[in-house]
């Protein structure tokens, strides 16, 4: 039988591929597996003979295309649930007005699949970053203000993707959809 191991934040993903069977390794070590799950910015050993499945679970579409890869890799039957919560074509389009300066990658695929137009400089309507760089951009956040819109990181958000990704998508919906 295939030894399967994962990440906490990745465990769901295997729960809804149907995966069964598989232990959580919480120290990033994956000694005795044949095949590991984890996120995609997970560093990983080559000098391994665990084959490593890298996920990005920032949005909905990510969260199922990793579904069916895992399923796939693994030869399992998913549960069959339809995820997609995510925005309606409209609404993209209505989204593409609003600008914004983005501080992050999960952030970015977020604001991109949400429709928003990404730009750079401070011309930006909304500007959203992590929790964790709240004291590094200090000084641009108090020039900011009420237009800058704070996401929780891994640490502060639910370890389940598809309730993580219902609560950023909810957070700029109420914060920056509502008021623009």
């Amino acid at each position: 039988m295939m030894k399967i191991a994962t990440t906490p934040m990745c465990q769901e993903i295997l729960r809804l591929a149907g995966v069964s069977q598989f232990q959580i390794i919480k120290d990033g070590v994956y000694r005795d597996v044949d095949v590991a799950v984890v996120l995609s910015e997970t560093k990983t050993h080559d000098d391994t003979s665990t084959e490593f499945i890298k996920l990005k679970l920032n949005t909905f579409n990510q969260i199922e295309d990793s579904i069916k890869l895992v399923s796939n890799r693994l030869g399992t039957e998913p549960l069959g649930k339809n995820l997609s919560k995510g925005i309606s074509n409209q609404k993209r389009d209505e989204n593409k007005k609003i600008k914004i300066k983005v501080y992050s990658h999960f952030l970015r695929d977020i604001a991109e699949d949400m429709g928003f137009t990404i730009v750079t400089d401070d011309s930006c309507d909304f500007l959203i970053y992590p929790d964790y760089l709240k004291e590094e951009l200090k000084r641009e956040l108090e020039e900011t203000g009420e237009r800058a819109v704070e996401l929780p990181s891994h640490s502060n958000a639910p370890l389940n993707p598809v309730k993580r990704a219902r609560m950023r998508y909810e957070i700029l919906e109420n914060r920056i959809c509502m008021k623009h």
